[in-house]
């Protein structure tokens, strides 16, 4: 499996988890969407270890770019906020760090 696509599943499931309680805590919504999001919040984390590196904390690092963008699409697609010039910006640049950090030269 691609590590691009095991971030953005990792992505779904840590933004997903987060939004349940966003959305019961900010939104007024019932506690019960909690559970689902617990359930997302460890789907993240089963993802996170499929990422072939013998460092955790290099994959963990190297997920922070993808997240910053997966949060972009979410608060455009689920949120209906446009991203504007500065989002859009910020995310260009941690997607950058992201690859260096995956794809760099290891010695």
């Amino acid at each position: 499996m691609s590590v691009w696509l095991i971030y953005a599943v990792a992505a779904l499931g840590e933004i997903g988890g987060c939004f349940s309680f966003w959305a019961w805590l900010r939104m007024g919504k019932p506690v019960w969407l909690i559970l689902p999001g617990m359930v997302s919040l460890a789907a993240f984390a089963w993802a996170l270890t499929l990422v072939p590196t013998d460092a955790a904390g290099r994959a963990y690092a190297a997920y922070g770019g993808v997240y910053i963008v997966a949060s972009l699409v979410w608060l455009y697609a689920v949120e209906g906020r446009v991203p504007d010039r500065f989002d859009l910006a910020g995310a260009a640049l941690s997607i950058g760090g992201t690859a260096i950090i995956l794809f760099g030269p290891r010695g």
